[in-house]
């Protein structure tokens, strides 16, 4: 028989719920369907349970083989044995799902696009909605409030592993949520971040030769592309040794965000949705010109651009307005995405703007901070109004390209 399973979180942690059919061999008959709510909890969590009211089901059925299909790359990892699970509120989890497994003559696993899955993808969130089926094949485990979680953690506290340990190496992350309170507390800081990941895209032709690329739209080269996914793949396994759930991929619209922005999609198939205000600055007249034809065709205005923030290029874009796009943007995704972990696929510009709002800097730090190509960056922006930088310029993973 086919599973095709699936969990969501609204607020992860937040409502929850999963939802798992169970089809014959050829993937078209529809021979059972369980799905039911979580309470409080989070994507995780709620994608276990997916999988494990599947592996429940298709039991019920009398099912000898199984072939599971989940748009959850954490889970197929770790059910297949290629990711290990770590933290200690997923174990049980992941140890439940195996039990079940070993009852079965063969088990597959298939990551799917969430296109894919969308027979599972509606009872999950028929689910949160708050409904269930007439039988659950399976308790649920895990949840938060209305249900236990079988290792005394909250579900809410296991959500919230920091995300500079995510991406920078291992770490151990908090067990109550007092702890990870406790952990900005000399900051003044109140309430739980929302984390902006922010990646500089993949060469293009004009990087290599140093010249102003704004709103042109080339394309990466062979090399950009090898770094896009050598990006993809380091946040990707860091987040799921983590369980840290991306809420949402945002791009930039031009090209060279877009296939940046497209390789982390594809690894860790999260949403990606393009936002305009994250574009790169307009320059222009200047556009495709190195800093030195630029200075000698306008050098009086070119002095004046470096000098202030408020100066434009000819027919361009001042940093003083691409600041003010890039902050309410962040002002609408902090709105969006409360206490989430969200990638925004971006360019120099709007990187060092949000990382300037961060830090309370002046604009001096837009001419002195240096973004290398593919560059991670982490910021958090708390309910309170606070701030932190939590890493900049990562290219570790670049490293041999």
């Amino acid at each position: 028989m086919v599973i095709e399973a699936d969990g969501g979180s609204r607020g992860n942690p937040g409502p929850a719920g999963y939802g798992a059919v169970v089809l014959d061999a050829d993937g078209e008959t529809v021979l059972a369907e369980v799905f039911d709510g979580l309470g409080r909890a989070t994507n995780n969590v709620a994608e276990y349970n997916g999988l494990i009211a599947g592996l429940s089901a298709a039991l019920e059925l009398g099912a000898t083989e199984v072939d599971v299909r989940m748009d959850s790359k954490l889970v197929v990892e770790q059910m297949c044995g290629r990711w290990k699970v770590k933290h200690p509120a997923m174990q049980p989890l992941a140890e439940r799902a195996r039990d079940l497994a070993s009852d079965f003559d063969r088990v597959d696993y298939e990551w799917i696009p969430r296109a894919r899955n969308s027979r599972a993808d509606a009872l999950a969130n028929k689910a949160m909605d708050g409904g269930s089926s007439p039988t659950v094949a399976s308790a649920p485990l895990g949840g938060a409030s209305e249900r236990a979680d079988p290792t005394g953690a909250t579900t809410e506290a296991i959500s919230r592993a920091d995300v500079v340990e995510a991406v920078a190496g291992p770490a151990v992350a908090p067990t109550t949520a007092s702890a990870d309170v406790a952990a900005t507390a000399w900051t003044g800081q109140v309430g739980v971040p929302t984390r902006l990941i922010l990646l500089r895209h993949g060469q293009t032709e004009l990087s290599v030769h140093r010249r102003y690329s704004g709103h042109g739209d080339p394309e990466l080269t062979e090399l950009g592309q090898a770094q896009a996914a050598a990006a993809a793949r380091a946040l990707a396994e860091r987040f799921a040794a983590q369980e840290i759930e991306i809420a949402a991929i945002l791009s930039s619209p031009l090209r060279r965000a877009r296939q940046t922005a497209a390789a982390l999609a594809e690894t860790t198939s999260a949403e990606l949705e393009v936002r305009d205000r994250l574009i790169e600055t307009d320059f222009g007249g200047w556009e495709g010109l190195t800093f030195s034809e630029a200075r000698e065709r306008d050098p009086e205005l070119h002095a004046r651009w470096l000098s202030s923030s408020d100066v434009e290029p000819p027919g361009g874009e001042s940093f003083t307005a691409v600041g003010e796009r890039v902050l309410a943007e962040k002002d609408a995704i902090l709105t969006e995405f409360p206490g989430q972990t969200v990638v925004l696929v971006s360019h120099v510009t709007p990187i060092k703007m949000l990382l300037r709002d961060a830090l309370g800097a002046g604009p001096s730090i837009l001419y002195r901070l240096h973004l290398d190509l593919a560059s991670v960056n982490v910021a958090e922006f708390y309910p309170d109004g606070g701030a932190s930088v939590r890493l900049v310029n990562d290219t570790s993973y670049l490293a041999g390209l």
